[in-house]
């Protein structure tokens, strides 16, 4: 199974702030705006999300059809092809994708932990 690119995505209280932070770290911004509560950050191969008052807690994001700079790969494995492996090896999904549309979807799912992971197709 090809999920795509990998990043985690957290849930932060205050967006300037954290964006300082991850800047000491070397991260940079790649993607997003503070106006939009949420940006992107990289270093080198390392992808952070930050994200003020979108959701709660934070989760592990896969994102089919991406690579590591959001760039489109050639070949991918489709979110509802995912989903369908997944259902089949018994997971039980959070939420599920439309399986009659094609394009931009997403599923959330919990690994034994209880560990939010969302699985995130934008195109």
């Amino acid at each position: 199974m090809k999920l795509g690119a990998f990043s985690i995505s957290l849930s932060v209280k205050d967006l300037q702030k954290s964006k300082d932070f991850y800047e000491k770290l070397g991260f940079s911004v790649m993607a997003g705006a503070i106006e939009q509560n949420y940006l992107i950050m990289k270093n080198d191969g390392h992808l952070i999300g930050l994200f003020q008052a979108m959701f709660d807690g934070n989760m592990l994001t896969f994102n089919p059809g991406w690579d590591q700079n959001a760039q489109n790969l050639e070949s991918f494995d489709d979110v509802r092809e995912i989903q369908k492996h997944l259902k089949e090896n018994g997971v039980q999904l959070e939420k599920e994708a439309e399986e009659t549309t094609s394009g931009p979807e997403h599923i959330f799912l919990k690994d034994p932990d209880g560990n939010m992971i969302l699985i995130d197709q934008h195109r």
